[in-house]
């Protein structure tokens, strides 16, 4: 495809922040494509991509066991190093080159690239782990009216104005910055790709739709557990702003197009 067909004028498009969980992307799966369809449509596309499995991997072959709070990774200095040399380095150029050579027009990049996410650490017993406290969308706005999806690493850079140690880089979980970028951007639409159809209730059967209260509710009575914990909470950050919220089954063929289209394909969660 030539540079004038790629070419997007997206001013006053809708802006859709997506999440893509490394779990989903596969042999199989139509991500990408979806992702390059909407970008030919004008839609203005980030992508926020995790790398959790790879991590993992990684953290065993160097004989460390991966630790998870609340489906938050605990991370040490060591975890640390494999974290940002797998996510920033490996799992993001992997994505770039892919979205490429289909046709996209893609940019790959961390939080710690133009100080995008600037991060403190609030639970120490999670190790080097951040929260986000800035996002510098002023850098995202510019990828984006050069017409380019931005992929984005979650690692971040640690703000300490009171300090004049070295800067140091954090750990964030995917979904976290997720939501962070979606509020910070007042996107239209903030879509999380996983491995499992939806929120599910205690039987196991999918929540087609939920408010943000019952958000709450249910991570306070323990019937949401594990790596779905922060995925919810990113989408009450980013509900204070977004009109919508889905939670879907990166695995379906055509479901992120479907969804960033209007359909309500695993759960939808608004304000």
């Amino acid at each position: 495809m030539d540079k004038k067909s790629t070419t997007i004028d997206n001013a006053g498009a809708e802006t859709i922040v997506i999440k893509i969980g490394g779990s989903t992307l596969g042999d199989h799966d139509t991500t990408l494509r979806d992702l390059v369809s909407l970008q030919r449509e004008g839609y203005r596309i980030v992508v926020v991509h995790g790398g959790g499995k790879v991590i993992s991997q990684w953290m065993e072959r160097e004989g460390t066991l991966p630790r998870f709070i609340e489906g938050l990774r605990v991370t040490d200095q060591k975890s640390l190093e494999i974290v940002t040399a797998v996510l920033s380095g490996l799992v993001n150029k992997q994505l770039v080159a892919a979205t490429l050579a289909i046709g996209g027009m893609a940019v790959g990049l961390s939080g710690v690239d133009g100080n995008l996410l600037q991060c403190r650490i609030v639970n120490p017993d999670l190790g080097f782990v951040g929260e986000v406290i800035r996002v510098n969308t002023d850098l995202l706005e510019q990828i984006l009216n050069a017409g380019y999806i931005p992929m984005v690493a979650p690692v971040g850079i640690h703000s300490n104005k009171e300090s004049d140690a070295d800067a140091m880089l954090l750990n964030i979980n995917g979904d976290t910055v997720t939501g962070d970028i979606a509020r910070s951007l007042s996107a239209s639409k903030v879509i999380f790709l996983t491995d499992v159809e939806g929120v599910k209730d205690s039987n196991g059967r999918k929540i087609s739709f939920m408010k943000t209260r019952q958000v709450r509710m249910f991570i306070r009575s323990g019937m949401i557990k594990g790596g779905m914990i922060p995925k919810l909470e990113a989408c009450q950050k980013a509900l204070t702003v977004v009109p919508t919220a889905d939670i879907i089954d990166g695995r379906v063929p055509g479901a992120l197009l479907r969804c960033a289209q209007g359909e309500a394909m695993g759960t939808r969660i608004q304000a």
